[in-house]
């Protein structure tokens, strides 16, 4: 039974908080305000703290930069009302694990604590055993950095903590996602992909949450979005920097309430979706643009996993291309067995713009050419070399 500190100075609503959360099966103890919770922080352990953001004396922040003083590793939620997100997005920066809005639901609160605590034990876990080798011979690679990545992914793979996948095009950001969801409880679920730069921002909304018959021309029968395609499963927000401000706001509400409204109807729907998301943008530069939301950045990056690009692991590039030499020749059913050392060589010390997809291609197109069981470097094509 988990031990909450929940901290509020409305007796109102800590009565209330305290109902919910025994409820839900927590242990909660109540502080009137930040200097009472931080005399019980220090005669006691918890496992969770939830703070209301304004408070007469010391405010949630304050509070909040006291408890990273003195016991870091707990994690910390902020309650706050909407025209206080600024500064509850300010409280992530220094530490807050998330905000929820209020009113929230007795699910969104639930949901908000089993991910605080399921990251944590994630992240402590990491710390005692960081060489973790399960799963390793579901990827090729050679690469200390791509090793910790893994683990990484097996780690948060056990929760249903939202994944921000990082990297350029190519890097195979795609392919860890669905390792993350197959790996998880949710496995035998759908794996739901939306690629949010290729659907018209006028059809992304309907692709993505659905519509009801009659909804606007043309919807002559209701269709379920892929959010409920993905139910009890994962849905990949794939390039989500370029979602339109306008969804990212509806975005942010499925990601706390866990429900979704389909176009045309008033009735919200339940969701239990896992979300993964990808971009290959500085996604904190299109926040300072304007571009991308604050508040759903911090939401979408509760584990984030930067994968580099592939001219920073050219360790890998041999046991790629045996990969793909492997991959193609049966494929094509052909006899390739091998690569000459001078064509490695040119492949070892081109830079790859585009990164393992680039490379695939390179392989599959010199397999198809080659009559020879070693591809030589005359049936290697690089755009920057020809």
């Amino acid at each position: 039974m988990y031990k909450i500190l929940v901290v509020d100075d409305d007796e109102q609503m800590r009565v209330a908080l305290k109902a919910t959360l025994d409820h839900l099966g927590y242990n909660p103890t109540l502080a009137k305000d930040a200097k009472e919770a931080l005399k019980l922080l220090k005669k006691n352990e918890f496992d969770f703290i939830l703070s209301d953001l304004k408070m007469p004396k010391m405010d949630g922040v304050e509070f909040l930069k006291e408890v990273k003083n003195i016991k870091p590793h707990i994690p910390f939620v902020m309650i706050t009302a909407f025209g206080d997100i600024k500064t509850a997005v300010e409280a992530m920066k220094l530490g807050a694990f998330d905000f929820i809005l209020k009113p929230f639901s007795q699910d969104a609160l639930k949901k908000i604590i089993e991910m605080a605590i399921s990251h944590t034990s994630i992240k402590q876990s990491i710390q005692k055993n960081p060489t973790q080798q399960k799963g390793l011979d579901h990827f090729v690679f050679k690469s200390k950095s791509m090793e910790n990545i893994i683990t990484l992914a097996q780690k948060v793979a056990q929760t249903d903590a939202t994944v921000l996948l990082i990297g350029e095009s190519g890097t195979g950001k795609e392919v860890l996602a669905r390792y993350i969801h197959s790996i998880s409880s949710r496995a035998k679920g759908n794996f739901i992909a939306v690629n949010c730069a290729a659907i018209p921002q006028n059809l992304l909304e309907s692709e993505m949450f659905g519509y009801e018959k009659g909804a606007f021309s043309g919807a002559a029968k209701s269709h379920p979005g892929k959010f409920e395609q993905a139910n009890r499963g994962t849905i990949l927000l794939d390039e989500i920097s370029e979602m339109p401000l306008e969804l990212q706001a509806k975005l942010l509400r499925v990601i706390q309430e866990k429900t979704i409204d389909r176009i045309g109807s008033t009735t919200p729907i339940k969701v239990d979706v896992r979300i993964i998301c990808t971009t290959n943008r500085d996604i904190e530069e299109e926040v300072k643009n304007g571009n991308f939301r604050e508040d759903l950045y911090y939401r979408i990056s509760v584990f984030p996993i930067k994968i580099p690009p592939l001219r920073q692991r050219k360790e890998e590039i041999p046991e790629l291309i045996n990969f793909f030499i492997r991959k193609f020749s049966n494929q094509f059913n052909k006899n390739v067995i091998g690569i000459k050392e001078d064509a490695i060589e040119i492949l070892i010390n081109y830079p790859w713009p585009g990164n393992i997809r680039e490379l695939q291609n390179v392989i599959e197109r010199a397999v198809v050419l080659t009559e020879k069981n070693y591809i030589t470097k005359d049936e290697i094509f690089l755009h920057n070399l020809g």
